[in-house]
């Protein structure tokens, strides 16, 4: 049934790496699978492996590798289906269905000199080598070990039928798949007889939330003598294939900076800043609802795009039409930037996104030119990805990458309660290099806002309290250190001056 390696000449392949053409799962494996081995991916119903497959195989013909499908579990016409529906064409990726192996089986029904189970795991093997023999594929995915299991019946009769198929691929030079259901053999989620066979192992789940679309994430288990990136990654599955988000790693972008101050193009807020925010870091934006978080950061977005800087707002509590809106009603030089491609605002839907993906969607907005990045909010972004257990350390590669991409980053966050704000949903103030709060303050019957910056690990900043105004037509104001007031930021302030000292109302047309 062997038949000896010096039977099949080998392709020579200058790239050692085997690239699958799946978008992202590259990077992670460093550019692609080791040639001339075996690899397990396996995964829950549902989770992608047949796409991942057939995305590997295509790869192989656009870079002129002769490819070689094993079906076990599914038809052709199944199979057809599958890429039909993602747009492909399984033109010139020879296939090898059950139906031919029953035939083979069929044939020889009537023999007694050997038990059933021997007769059928022997011819199958025979088929599939006499197929590599006259094929001599470069990439091979056999689907499924599942039932290649259920042939060969016992454990021992299937570990060495897997040896000896591992053997003959390894002497035609094959990269070869083999795709798997997942197990729970002795707790440790594999079956341990390929583990042992096979070079690597990529785990494949579908997860469903009590909320929402359901996750789906792989990680590379096993891969040996190479270097990968380790942990889970979000993946999803659409029109066009299998698409992976690498989970960010900060330190593969790690440069020096020195901090460069940039202006709001309010005199007074730069004041308290410095000279302005930063680049390279994380700004955190602190405050009650309706106090300007967000106005505050629009400003900053605008003014640097009327710079020629490039900026992005992701929008988990908005729309982009109330955002114009609100934007016009102020005077913001907003809709124009946007029509002329120096700001773009995503709308993020709740539920229906995974902390891998829109890591992503940042990652590409920046690869794109954008130096000011806005994440409003973050009570949005823990609502919207309901039970991920990791979104705060998730949150802080983010960061860390945007400021080693020397990315302007601002978050907002909103505040329990209105007048004297409460706690917030979670604690990220560690992760900002400068944090400003906005609170409301009562003065001769009227609520107004105030502004102060609280934290900046990059360099000096005012300790003042100062006026914070939303005016129609006029913008963002800031006004003059509040020096005669106490209690502020309690949000029961106690007032010992002149009424000079604050900003006058939209009807007194008086210039600060």
């Amino acid at each position: 049934m062997n038949a000896p390696p010096s039977s099949i000449v080998t392709p020579v392949l200058e790239d050692e790496r085997c690239p699958t053409g799946v978008a992202g799962l590259d990077e992670i494996l460093h550019g692609g699978l080791p040639r001339n081995c075996f690899y397990l991916v396996q995964g829950d119903p549902g989770s992608g492996k047949t796409t991942l497959a057939l995305q590997f195989l295509l790869e192989g013909v656009r870079r002129g590798e002769a490819g070689f499908y094993i079906t076990l579990s599914e038809t052709k016409r199944e199979l057809t289906k599958v890429a039909a529906s993602h747009g492909w064409s399984l033109e010139g990726v020879p296939l090898l269905e059950m139906s031919a192996i029953e035939g083979l089986l069929r044939a020889d029904a009537q023999t007694t000199v050997f038990g059933p189970s021997e007769v059928e795991l022997g011819q199958v093997s025979a088929l599939l080598l006499g197929e590599l023999h006259r094929l001599k594929p470069v990439r091979v995915v056999f689907d499924s070990l599942s039932e290649f299991r259920l042939i060969a019946e016992t454990p021992l009769r299937y570990r060495r039928q897997l040896l000896t198929l591992k053997q003959e691929f390894a002497a035609a030079g094959s990269t070869v798949l083999l795709l798997d259901d997942k197990m729970e053999t002795e707790g440790i989620g594999a079956d341990p007889h390929v583990l042992s066979l096979t070079h690597g192992v990529i785990d494949m789940e579908q997860l469903s939330p009590d909320y929402g679309a359901s996750r789906r994430r792989l990680r590379v288990r096993k891969l040996r003598g190479v270097k990968f990136r380790e942990g889970y990654h979000d993946y999803t599955i659409a029109r066009g294939g299998v698409r992976v988000f690498p989970r960010l790693s900060p330190a593969e972008f790690r440069i020096d900076h020195r901090p460069e101050p940039l202006s709001s193009g309010i005199p007074e807020l730069d004041a308290m800043l410095g000279g302005g925010l930063d680049r390279g870091t994380t700004t955190l934006v602190l405050g009650a609802a309706g106090t300007g978080k967000s106005t505050a950061a629009m400003q900053y977005v605008v003014t640097r795009a009327e710079a020629g800087e490039r900026g992005l707002i992701f929008t988990f509590d908005e729309t982009r039409g109330v955002l114009l809106n609100r934007a016009r009603a102020l005077g913001l030089n907003f809709a124009e930037q946007l029509e002329q491609g120096r700001i773009d605002v995503q709308q993020v839907d709740p539920a229906e996104l995974s902390p891998g993906e829109f890591a992503m969607r940042v990652r590409e907005g920046v690869e794109a030119g954008a130096q000011v990045v806005v994440i409003d909010s973050l009570n949005g972004y823990l609502n919207a990805m309901p039970g991920e257990r990791f979104l705060n350390n998730q949150l802080h590669e983010l960061c860390s990458y945007l400021n080693q991409k020397q990315v302007l980053t601002i978050l907002i966050l909103a505040q329990q309660g209105l007048v004297a704000a409460a706690d917030t949903p979670v604690d990220v103030s560690y992760l900002a290099d400068t944090v400003l709060t906005l609170r409301y303050f009562e003065v001769a019957g009227s609520v107004k806002q105030a502004i102060a910056v609280v934290k900046k690990r990059s360099g000096r900043h005012e300790k003042t309290i100062r006026e914070f105004k939303l005016e129609s037509g006029r913008g963002v104001r800031v006004g003059a250190p509040l020096t005669e007031f106490q209690g502020i930021l309690g949000g029961v302030p106690v007032f010992r001056g002149s009424p000079e000292l604050i900003l006058p109302r939209p009807d007194e047309r008086n210039e600060p």
